[in-house]
């Protein structure tokens, strides 16, 4: 197996893990756990998996109080920011509405390529960004988009994680060129459940515990497991691997993988509109992710 094989495989497994948190983590909140409190469970629970693992497999060490900053910036933009308005704005707005906010992603991602990274943009990367974009759009337009005053606030906390999230995965790029992917995330998460604990501690106080039934732990362990640990350890090493585009562009495959994970549940029915949307979709990432090489430049 080629390692482009390789690191799209591991980008489809976290669209399709990305896919089914939105509505999972919406059976745990805010009716069981609070968002802060539930995302500070994640962090914590996600830092034991990594630092035991780091300890098994890496062992590597961080040299230079830059790194260390450097480090702390991606646990502010890569964890805190990001979870938190994720997580309050997902329980505020619906699903529906998130996902289709964070298909914006992939554009600041190339915004800050360009400025941060000097990537080369190329006319066939426009086109495959605005065909993921289109494509995303079309596909989750429906009676079910809502943006309304009652989501309001919940709409701009996850249009300004979709902002935060992009910018992390420039700031992690030269940090994953230097050192293991693990090392990288194992201290991203250390540092970001520090700044998370201040706001999770009191809505972790208010929790039931003795009321939260197994379906909804089995969704918790998913959570820690599936949607923090394997897809933030996969990011990392795909994006090690590849261009910061590439990686945020596997967003757009997120609106595709739960239109099918609801047609799979009964939830929804698949219809020829989707089907050539999804195409459009597929279309967006493929020509995002050709070599430069195969590209014209701008």
């Amino acid at each position: 197996m080629t390692k482009s094989t390789k690191v799209h495989g591991s980008l489809f497994l976290v669209s399709l893990i990305y896919a089914a948190t939105f509505s999972i983590a919406k059976e745990v909140m805010p009716h069981y756990i609070k968002p802060m409190g539930l995302i500070t469970i994640r962090v914590w629970g996600a830092v034991s998996l990594l630092w035991v693992t780091h300890f098994l497999f890496v062992k590597e060490s961080i040299f230079g109080k830059k790194d260390f900053l450097m480090l702390l910036k991606c646990a502010v933009f890569g964890v805190a920011a990001n979870m938190l308005l994720f997580f309050k704005g997902l329980a505020i707005t619906t699903p529906i509405n998130a996902a289709i906010l964070m298909v914006t992603t992939p554009l600041f991602v190339a915004f800050f390529s360009f400025f941060l990274l000097n990537e080369k943009v190329t006319k066939l990367k426009v086109i495959g960004l605005c065909f993921g974009v289109f494509g995303a759009i079309l596909l989750l337009l429906g009676p079910s988009l809502s943006f309304n005053s009652t989501t309001l606030w919940g709409d701009l906390m996850v249009m300004t994680n979709a902002i935060i999230y992009a910018y992390y995965l420039i700031i992690a790029k030269p940090l994953l060129h230097k050192y293991s992917p693990l090392t990288v995330i194992k201290w991203t998460f250390f540092f970001g459940g520090l700044l998370v604990i201040p706001f999770g501690f009191t809505e972790l106080k208010e929790v039931q515990w003795q009321a939260i039934p197994n379906s909804i732990w089995s969704a918790i362990i998913f959570l820690i497991i599936g949607a923090t640990f394997i897809t933030y350890v996969l990011n990392a090493w795909a994006l090690r691997n590849a261009n910061a585009t590439l990686v945020g562009a596997y967003i757009y495959l997120q609106p595709v993988l739960a239109t099918i994970i609801a047609v799979s549940m009964g939830k929804d029915s698949l219809t020829l509109p989707k089907v050539l949307f999804s195409l459009l979709i597929f279309t967006g990432v493929y020509l995002v992710g050709l070599p430069n090489d195969a590209k014209s430049k701008i």
